[in-house]
Protein backbone atom coordinates (compact mmCIF):
# COMPACT_ATOMS: atom_id res chain seq x y z
CA UNK A 1 0.00 0.00 0.00
CA UNK A 2 1.24 3.50 -1.00
CA UNK A 3 1.67 6.25 1.69
CA UNK A 4 -1.10 8.00 0.99
CA UNK A 5 -3.55 4.86 1.52
CA UNK A 6 -1.95 4.24 4.78
CA UNK A 7 -2.45 7.80 5.71
CA UNK A 8 -5.95 7.83 4.52
CA UNK A 9 -6.70 4.68 6.60
CA UNK A 10 -5.28 6.40 9.50
CA UNK A 11 -7.20 9.57 8.89
CA UNK A 12 -10.57 7.60 8.42
CA UNK A 13 -9.86 5.08 11.99
CA UNK A 14 -9.00 8.84 13.77
CA UNK A 15 -12.54 9.93 12.57
CA UNK A 16 -14.58 7.06 13.10
CA UNK A 17 -13.18 7.23 16.73
CA UNK A 18 -13.48 10.68 17.08
CA UNK A 19 -17.59 9.41 15.91
CA UNK A 20 -17.39 7.11 19.13
CA UNK A 21 -16.50 3.98 17.25
CA UNK A 22 -13.84 1.81 18.82
CA UNK A 23 -10.99 0.89 16.98
CA UNK A 24 -10.69 -3.83 16.79
CA UNK A 25 -8.38 -4.39 13.67
CA UNK A 26 -6.82 -2.82 10.62
CA UNK A 27 -5.84 -4.60 7.57
CA UNK A 28 -7.12 -7.49 8.76
CA UNK A 29 -5.58 -10.00 6.08
CA UNK A 30 -7.30 -13.57 5.67
CA UNK A 31 -7.22 -16.18 2.33
CA UNK A 32 -10.70 -14.25 1.04
CA UNK A 33 -9.15 -10.64 1.01
CA UNK A 34 -8.65 -7.97 3.60
CA UNK A 35 -10.65 -5.16 5.71
CA UNK A 36 -9.28 -2.09 6.06
CA UNK A 37 -11.03 -1.43 9.56
CA UNK A 38 -12.67 -3.65 12.06
CA UNK A 39 -14.53 -1.50 14.42
CA UNK A 40 -17.62 -1.64 17.29
CA UNK A 41 -20.51 0.76 17.49
CA UNK A 42 -21.99 -0.62 20.69
CA UNK A 43 -22.83 -4.36 19.98
CA UNK A 44 -22.35 -3.26 16.61
CA UNK A 45 -19.37 -4.58 14.60
CA UNK A 46 -18.51 -2.34 11.67
CA UNK A 47 -16.43 -3.61 8.40
CA UNK A 48 -14.84 -0.55 7.21
CA UNK A 49 -13.77 0.14 3.54
CA UNK A 50 -11.70 3.22 3.34
CA UNK A 51 -11.10 4.17 -0.61
CA UNK A 52 -9.20 7.78 -1.71
CA UNK A 53 -10.03 8.48 -5.06
CA UNK A 54 -8.03 11.57 -6.32
CA UNK A 55 -9.08 11.63 -9.81
CA UNK A 56 -13.01 11.04 -9.87
CA UNK A 57 -12.11 10.23 -13.83
CA UNK A 58 -12.95 6.94 -13.29
CA UNK A 59 -16.27 7.58 -11.04
CA UNK A 60 -14.77 7.90 -7.80
CA UNK A 61 -14.19 6.73 -4.43
CA UNK A 62 -17.61 5.34 -4.40
CA UNK A 63 -17.29 3.62 -7.67
CA UNK A 64 -14.43 1.87 -6.97
CA UNK A 65 -15.96 -0.55 -4.61
CA UNK A 66 -17.24 -2.93 -6.76
CA UNK A 67 -19.33 -6.18 -6.74
CA UNK A 68 -16.48 -8.22 -6.67
CA UNK A 69 -14.68 -6.26 -3.70
CA UNK A 70 -17.96 -6.54 -1.80
CA UNK A 71 -17.86 -10.38 -2.10
CA UNK A 72 -14.23 -10.22 -1.04
CA UNK A 73 -15.19 -8.15 1.69
CA UNK A 74 -17.90 -10.07 2.71
CA UNK A 75 -16.41 -13.47 2.53
CA UNK A 76 -12.86 -12.01 4.70
CA UNK A 77 -15.67 -10.83 7.01
CA UNK A 78 -17.64 -14.47 7.48
CA UNK A 79 -13.66 -15.55 7.85
CA UNK A 80 -13.40 -13.12 10.91
CA UNK A 81 -16.97 -13.54 12.33
CA UNK A 82 -15.85 -17.78 12.28
CA UNK A 83 -12.82 -17.02 14.52
CA UNK A 84 -13.44 -14.24 16.84
CA UNK A 85 -17.40 -15.33 17.15
CA UNK A 86 -20.60 -14.19 15.55
CA UNK A 87 -21.90 -10.48 16.11
CA UNK A 88 -24.59 -8.18 14.65
CA UNK A 89 -22.26 -6.57 11.92
CA UNK A 90 -22.68 -3.88 9.05
CA UNK A 91 -20.40 -2.76 5.64
CA UNK A 92 -19.50 1.00 6.26
CA UNK A 93 -17.58 2.89 3.54
CA UNK A 94 -15.49 6.10 4.30
CA UNK A 95 -15.04 7.81 1.10
CA UNK A 96 -11.93 10.61 0.40
CA UNK A 97 -11.32 12.39 -2.67
CA UNK A 98 -7.92 14.09 -1.09
CA UNK A 99 -6.10 12.67 1.83
CA UNK A 100 -6.98 14.92 4.42
CA UNK A 101 -9.93 14.68 7.46
CA UNK A 102 -11.91 17.46 5.79
CA UNK A 103 -12.96 15.47 2.76
CA UNK A 104 -14.11 11.83 4.45
CA UNK A 105 -17.60 11.04 3.19
CA UNK A 106 -18.76 7.87 5.81
CA UNK A 107 -21.48 5.66 4.40
CA UNK A 108 -23.14 3.61 7.18
CA UNK A 109 -24.39 0.37 5.72
CA UNK A 110 -22.72 1.03 2.42
CA UNK A 111 -23.88 -2.32 1.09
CA UNK A 112 -25.79 -5.37 2.18
CA UNK A 113 -24.02 -8.62 2.86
Amino acid sequence: MNKLGVAAEQMAATYLQQQGLTLISQNFTCRYGEIDLIMREGRMLVFVEVRLRSNARFGGAGMSITPAKQHKLQRSAEYYLQQYGNSACRFDAVLMNKASAEHIEWIKNAFDS
